[in-house]
Formats: C-alpha cells, structure tokens, sequence
C-alpha cells in the first residue's frame, strides 16, 4: 500500500522512516523522497496489513501520512489510447492489451508526473 508522508523539521530532526522500522518491524520500500533543511515527502509502499501501524507510529513521530488508493487516474472519455503515457513512465505503470487499449498497473505510480505532461488529451491526473 503506498503512503505519502510529509513531515517539518520544525521540531528537530527525528528520522522517521528509521524509527518506524525499527519501532514497528515493517520494512519500507521508499519509493520517491524530497528532504531538505526545512521538511521532507516521501511516497512509501508497504505491506497492506501493516500500512494502518505504520500510519501509528509516523504520527506519533510527528508525520503526517496520507494513504494512496489510486496514485494515476486515467479519464476514460478523454483517453484515445495514443500510448503517448508508456515511453515517459519511469515505473512501466501504462501497458497496452492486446486490443491496443491502455491499461494500469496502478500500484507502480511513484507520482512523478511525467504521464500528464506527456498526455495530449489531458486524460491523466494525480492524485495527492
């Protein structure tokens, strides 16, 4: 399940991934992050059954954490299957059937947004 954490570094510099690991027991895969001197986000994944302790203990840590259901939307009445999504995308989410219709692996989203730029029919939305 991917997560999207934001956290200030306000309150001093807690390393919130390291302490919910080892708190928790989960491991983390991270799969985008943006720190620096002042605040941080990162788009984690973890296993689905231990996404609600992870959420507990980055809280507790000071984060705030936001569960992603759907990181990529695709509006299916602007979307003409052009394919223009699938050569930009770092993470191999969009893929062609084999009736040349696009499809989604969804759970690959990193959120990095390149699909929407690159779609000409502005079909393709981020949610966050």
């Amino acid at each position: 399940m991917k997560l999207l954490v934001t956290f200030s570094r306000k309150g001093g510099h807690e390393p919130v991934i390291a302490r919910t690991v080892k708190e928790t027991g989960v491991l983390i895969n991270v799969e985008r992050a943006h720190i620096d001197s002042h605040a941080g986000e990162v788009l984690i994944d973890v296993p689905a059954e231990s996404a609600e302790t992870v959420c507990r203990s980055m809280v507790g840590a000071g984060a705030n954490v936001k569960v992603l259901e759907d990181a990529v939307v695709r509006d299916e009445n602007e979307c003409i299957d052009c394919g223009a999504c699938i050569s930009v995308c770092p993470q191999d989410v969009f893929f062609l059937d084999e009736n040349w219709h696009l499809q989604l692996h969804v759970e690959r989203c990193v959120l990095c947004g390149k699909c929407v730029v690159a779609c000409p029919h502005n079909a393709l939305s981020i949610l966050e």
